[in-house]
């Protein structure tokens, strides 16, 4: 009883900590963004904001920033059209490889595989050079094209969970007369809406987040995402702690939201397509 009362303790403990390391950093800012000016420097960044001096001028200087809402309607662009493009060819792609056998399909798959483990920051030079070579430097097309074509996470998650489908969906539809591609969008895809909520989340965060990819490609001003919007409170003639804080937990919320209302799916997506029959 007491090895075991010991061990409850220490997962306890361990939990706490991660807990206190994940937060730490959410908590922090929050206090900076409540600070003004003068607290910000007198007092640590520890201590919570004095009641008598606490302050929601930082939030106001940034929601009268003219660029949020550019901010957020580019980023909402290239979130929408990266996602539809990503559960299309991440489906057709991933149905292919698990259905059919054909020449040469193990070799794509260690394709995919090896371009999964390559870090980008290798073919960074490359791949500018690819992207200025379709002219879509400075344009929402550069992002757009990145996200659909540089992160095959998609493709695991999708066949992970097609490969869960009895195969014999496939062959009773054929033998009722249904075409692939019927087959496809009449049956294999409707079935992989907990994968394609899993996918679209994921990926949701992870495009929401990215400075990056938005930064490099797009330095105009009108083409700003929420994450580059960011930048007008880190520099030196414009740059202020305790609004960029503000910033941060403006742009952090959607992300936040994002996630506490679909968790559910993503723990149900990843179990479905872990688990075979």
């Amino acid at each position: 009883m007491k090895k075991k009362t010991m061990a409850q303790i220490l997962k306890q403990i361990i939990c706490l900590c991660m807990v206190a390391v994940v937060m730490a950093p959410i908590l922090l800012t929050l206090f900076a963004a409540l600070k003004n000016k003068v607290d910000m420097v007198k007092t640590s960044p520890l201590s919570l904001p004095a009641l008598d001096r606490l302050t929601f001028d930082n939030f106001q200087k940034v929601f009268s920033n003219k660029y949020l809402m550019v901010g957020f309607k580019n980023t909402g662009i290239i979130l929408v059209v990266s996602l539809i493009f990503n559960v299309l060819f991440g489906t057709m792609t991933a149905f292919i490889i698990e259905r059919f056998n054909f020449r040469g399909k193990k070799i794509i798959i260690a394709l995919f595989f090896i371009g999964m483990l390559i870090p980008s920051f290798v073919t960074e030079i490359a791949r500018f050079k690819i992207i200025n070579g379709l002219h879509l430097y400075n344009t929402l097309g550069a992002p757009i094209v990145i996200y659909v074509a540089s992160d095959l996470m998609q493709l695991y998650i999708y066949r992970q969970f097609i490969s869960t489908l009895p195969v014999s969906l496939d062959e009773s539809a054929l033998l009722d007369g249904c075409s692939y591609f019927g087959l496809f969008t009449r049956i294999i895809f409707p079935l992989l809406a907990p994968a394609t909520a899993t996918v679209c989340i994921i990926k949701a965060i992870n495009i929401i987040n990215d400075m990056y990819i938005p930064y490099l490609y797009m330095p105009k001003n009108k083409l700003r995402t929420l994450t580059t919007f960011l930048m007008d409170y880190s520099n030196a003639q414009k740059g202020s702690w305790q609004t960029l804080a503000a910033g941060i937990i403006i742009i952090m919320l959607p992300t936040v939201l994002i996630y506490l209302f679909f968790q559910k799916y993503i723990l149900a997506g990843v179990a479905a397509g872990a688990v075979k029959e």
